[in-house]
């Protein structure tokens, strides 16, 4: 394995402007779930506070939170939703030290030297030469498998497929899923490929559509709610094959946030968003990679609460996030979000992932 973490390069705050900052500056919250005005939002970067004159590293971050200065000196990032009156805040929108505020982007830059400033092909699109991500993403996740915590963001077009539905089990089974991310419709179809071998309707293998299959996921949604839990479903309809018995038996956590689309739902379904929003949140900040496969608004919402960088064993590492989809504008969603340490792929979630198996898993 040619794997190897890179160093994080801690900023020289033995130079100006650090020196001369002034601490950040707090401002109570008076109203529950207000912050006070001129608030300091947070990125997915590594972000760093002067607190009492020393720089203080916030030990996660996520978009659209904001920094609350405890009482043991530590900074805490909060949800609007979650501030409390007399919670701490620290206010300032500059981010270049100035205002006891510094917004890090380039702490695992490797500082080689630059490329010509003019260049083909310099996006990444359907035309952009995958092998080395591929390679480079083997490796990760064979470091990834005993050091850290691979999170994956699931659209139902992965479990549309026989061959990529058996190869992500596979990869669950042998340990490169910590957690996953999904919606309804990706259990759902999942399920109803276990049950009935098709997936909405149509036969994951040989795309044939049978005599009332458009019934099978209402049936499969049926079923379960009937029997009351996922775990109780798979009992009683002898159910040994996917990515949810897989998920279940590996005892890998599966967290299902609810739609305003859904149908039925299953029976795990989160319908408050902020609940789910909540259970999400307890993985990507564990999250040491996060692989987003076909699911805008999923990768999107997994990808701006997950941060560039986290702690493990006390020091800092970076956070290796992927986004998959076979549409351009889909990968480049997140970017546009502002989530910039993501490595987009322009191609086929289900070839991925068989992929992925193939140069994984010994067979």
């Amino acid at each position: 394995m040619n794997f190897h973490l890179p160093t994080y390069k801690e900023p020289d705050f033995n130079q100006e402007p650090f020196l001369s900052a002034p601490d950040a500056q707090t401002v109570k919250v008076t109203i529950e779930g207000v912050a006070p005005e001129h608030y300091h939002g947070l990125s997915i970067y590594p972000e760093y506070f002067k607190i009492q004159g020393q720089w203080i590293l916030a030990r996660e971050s996520r978009m659209d939170g904001v920094p609350v200065l405890k009482s043991d000196g530590t900074i805490q990032v909060v949800e609007f939703r979650n501030l409390k009156v007399g919670d701490q805040v620290i206010v300032g929108r500059s981010e270049d030290g100035r205002q006891g505020i510094y917004v890090y982007a380039r702490g695992f830059s490797s500082h080689e030297a630059s490329a010509d400033l003019f260049a083909f092909r310099s996006g990444r699109s359907r035309e952009t030469a995958y092998s080395k991500d591929y390679n480079d993403l083997y490796d990760l996740l064979n470091y990834e498998k005993d050091h850290g915590y691979i999170v994956w963001v699931l659209g139902p077009a992965v479990v549309f497929d026989y061959d990529s539905r058996l190869a992500l089990s596979a990869l669950i089974a042998n340990g490169y899923v910590h957690a996953i991310l999904a919606g309804n419709a990706m259990a759902t179809h999942d399920l109803e490929a276990a049950l009935f071998g098709t997936a909405l309707g149509q036969n994951t293998y040989n795309q044939q559509s049978p005599p009332n299959a458009h019934y099978h996921h209402l049936d499969l949604i049926n079923k379960a709610r009937e029997a009351g839990s996922l775990d109780q479903l798979i009992e009683k309809e002898s159910i040994h094959d996917g990515v949810v018995y897989s998920a279940i038996k590996n005892k890998v956590p599966l967290v299902l946030a609810g739609s305003i689309r859904d149908d039925g739902p299953l029976p795990p379904v989160i319908a408050n968003v902020y609940q789910a929003q909540d259970e999400m949140r307890k993985h990507t900040r564990k999250a040491t990679t996060l692989i987003c496969l076909a699911t805008q608004l999923h990768t999107i919402a997994a990808g701006n609460m997950t941060p560039a960088y986290t702690q493990k064993n006390g020091e800092i590492r970076p956070v290796y996030i992927y986004c998959v989809d076979i549409a351009e504008f889909a990968v480049n969603k997140l970017k546009d979000r502002g989530s910039l340490s993501v490595t987009t792929l322009v191609t086929n979630v289900q070839d991925f992932v068989v992929h992925l198996r193939n140069n994984l898993v010994s067979s």
